[in-house]
């Protein structure tokens, strides 16, 4: 290095020598840089050339990272959309074949894969994440809509209690599709119920067992998150958080059922007495119900009396017709001391395995007697059926679980379940019979100008009731009146003595006559009028799965009462009502004119008329042709599993088909499935001319 300068230098001297002081200031400039150039470092031409080489490349590398990134991202909000949208559909297949055997085999015991399930779909739901029934259009078709308690609903499906026993999910439930959801049973104390394991899976029937021993966090905690729905529905809608709101709620000013505030479908509440309450003390017995109505009422569309539970000890023995008139009465009675403005229907749940004539017409007799609106058939069992299909060999563990104490529940009720649905209907459609210790509670006073109508199996106390205000004395030493050879001579002598019995024609008496109103619908919890809202199924008139649309509904359905229809030609068959039929609610012509009417002559007897044309819902049979009453409604459950099963649950005389196994094992996408299932039975036998008057 220092010979290098010098050899540098030499130059530089020779300037300074030439040309002075010039000289020596480049000198010192020439020393400066090169003074510089020896402190850094040597580079080579390839090092130098790097840089630029480097400095393209990473911009290129940029571009090309930040396209994919930008396709990656775009493709995991696509399919993060569309997962979205498949899992939260109760259509997805993936409910039934992954998710509940994905359950299964996380949790071996039964009931801790229910109570994780419960979990899931409640955590899912704050963050809506939970399934739902997409393509819903029930109320777009109409064509499995229903009428029962002044309320129009969707469809005629529900699901069970002891799906949701604490209320902890029904507004989850109510997505899945079902127009009844029913919470519960809630106890008047907390209770454990029985002791662990108890329940058990059969899956080669798919069927259950339990003996849960009705356990319950009490009416007091399932009455709190009840309320909670109250004020987060009155808060998501603008109402606030008052008192007041929730009495809007509550006396439906919301246009809104009060207890499940979704249009088009009900909430029931099932309440159960407590197992340590004495079976033989009825009235604490009562008492036990009545304080789950005083808690729970409020917020209910339905109260249901649950008195057929296989798993409380004694409790089936209420459904005696002593204690269960008892316990009804009491129950309505508190029904109807509800603070609210329209009073939840009263339904008492019975046990499948009551079925002797004697016990059927016994409880037939409680519901009469106490003025209960209906029944529910069906509960689990402590029968064990025959395997299905028949003949098969079970495997050894699940005969051995076959033997465990508890309810059974599965497939394998249906049989039984439509059997005693028919013979509730029969049996419920005669009215009270005779011997009943008091009049049935609902009953309708009969019209003044029909006293012939009366039929032998008529209760004393509804003949009192239509009669003249006499002493009972002087009424039964009158003579009898002399035999009506045929229903049209009973209708002319009718006539002639309502003529004889006119008041004067006067001017008030025209006045009150035009004014008074001859039809009094019943109060309707539903703006929706039926005839804008497609189709109406009333299921109890439908003969087979195909006709499962009936004809127009019955005046006395709608509260009326309509008198039987005679002739003096032979009865012509009822022509069955069209597929997409539905008829007026209001009566046919004539029906209740007030009896001030002016005299006119005797109108000639009217010829013999379809169903479909008189307006009626169900033949007239002695048992419907007393039109005294209101008909009492049916709720079914145990074993139905198909849509093509909840037709003939329907045609049977059933309004609801309620269901809890086959969501045990079918998954979160039962109710769409069945629902789809009745439409395609329907569609499948509906007649070649039901589709073009469609059309």
């Amino acid at each position: 290095m220092p010979g290098s300068q010098y050899i540098s230098t030499a130059p530089i001297r020779l300037l300074r020598t030439s040309y002075g002081s010039q000289g020596s200031t480049f000198a010192r400039q020439c020393h400066r840089q090169l003074s510089l150039r020896s402190t850094r470092r040597p580079t080579t031409p390839s090092t130098i050339a790097r840089p630029t080489s480097q400095r393209h490349q990473s911009t290129t590398a940029a571009a090309s990272i930040s396209l994919r990134g930008w396709l990656y991202g775009t493709l995991t909000v696509v399919l993060t959309g569309f997962g979205y949208l498949y899992i939260t559909d109760t259509r997805a297949s993936i409910h039934q074949w992954l998710v509940v055997p994905t359950l299964r085999l996380l949790h071996a015991d039964p009931e801790e894969a229910h109570h994780a399930g419960i979990r899931y779909i409640k955590g899912m739901y704050d963050f809506n994440l939970h399934p739902r029934e997409r393509d819903n259009r029930d109320e777009e078709k109409g064509d499995l809509k229903i009428e029962i308690f002044g309320h129009v609903l969707n469809n005629p499906i529900g699901t069970s209690a002891g799906i949701d026993k604490n209320a902890e999910i029904p507004d989850a439930l109510f997505a899945l599709g079902p127009a009844i959801v029913e919470v519960g049973g809630a106890t008047p104390m907390p209770q454990v119920g029985n002791a662990q394991p108890r329940v058990f899976r059969i899956p080669s029937q798919n069927a259950l067992i339990n003996r849960y021993g009705l356990n319950s966090e009490g009416a007091e905690h399932v009455a709190m998150q009840l309320r909670e729905r109250v004020r987060q529905f009155a808060y998501d809608h603008g109402l606030g958080l008052q008192a007041e709101s929730e009495r809007i709620i509550l006396d439906g000013e919301a246009e809104v059922p009060p207890g499940s505030m979704v249009p088009g479908k009900l909430l029931a509440v099932q309440v159960a007495k407590n197992k340590t309450t004495p079976d033989n003390d009825i009235q604490a017995v009562a008492r036990d119900y009545v304080t789950c109505v005083e808690h729970l009422a409020k917020y209910a569309d339905i109260m249901v009396v649950n008195v057929s539970s296989p798993n409380t000890p004694g409790l089936r023995d209420l459904q005696a017709t002593a204690p269960l008139t008892a316990i009804l009465t009491a129950v309505v009675d508190a029904a109807k001391s509800t603070d609210r403005k329209t009073k939840p229907a009263v339904m008492v749940k019975v046990s499948p395995d009551e079925d002797s004539d004697a016990q059927i017409e016994g409880i037939c007799k409680a519901v009469w007697s106490s003025g209960v609106d209906g029944v529910i058939v069906g509960n689990t069992t402590n029968k064990r059926p025959d395997p299905i299909p028949k003949g098969y060999i079970m495997p050894k563990h699940e005969e051995k679980l076959l033997t465990e104490m508890g309810g059974y529940s599965g497939p394998q009720m249906f049989g039984r379940t439509l059997d005693l649905v028919k013979r509730y209907r029969s049996k419920l459609d005669q009215g009270p019979q005779e011997g009943n210790d008091a009049a049935p509670r609902n009953s309708k006073p009969a019209k003044a100008s029909k006293p012939e109508a009366r039929t032998p199996t008529q209760p004393k106390s509804s003949s009192k009731a239509i009669t003249s205000p006499e002493p009972e004395l002087v009424q039964q030493s009158r003579p009898p009146p002399p035999p009506i050879e045929s229903a049209v001579d009973a209708v002319e002598a009718s006539v002639k003595r309502d003529l004889a019995n006119l008041k004067p024609l006067t001017s008030e008496a025209e006045a009150a006559s035009t004014s008074q109103s001859p039809i009094k619908f019943p109060e309707r919890h539903s703006d929706t009028k039926l005839e804008s809202s497609g189709q109406v199924l009333e299921p109890s008139t439908v003969t087979s799965v195909g006709s499962a649309i009936a004809p127009p509904p019955s005046p006395t359905n709608a509260g009326i009462a309509s008198p039987a229809l005679p002739s003096r030609k032979p009865e012509v068959k009822p022509a069955p009502a069209p597929y997409p039929s539905l008829g007026p609610i209001s009566p046919p012509p004539g029906v209740g004119a007030p009896a001030t009417a002016p005299a006119k002559p005797s109108p000639p007897p009217p010829e013999p008329v379809s169903l479909a044309e008189a307006g009626l819902s169900t033949p007239s049979t002695p048992t419907t042709s007393k039109k005294d009453f209101e008909p009492k409604v049916i709720f079914a459950t145990g074993g139905i599993t198909t849509g093509e099963q909840c037709l003939q649950i329907l045609n049977a005389g059933a309004s609801v088909c309620q269901i809890y196994t086959a969501m045990m094992y079918g998954g979160v996408g039962t109710v769409t499935r069945m629902k789809q299932e009745m439409r395609d039975a329907m569609k499948k036998h509906s007649r070649p001319s039901d589709v073009d008057s469609k059309k």
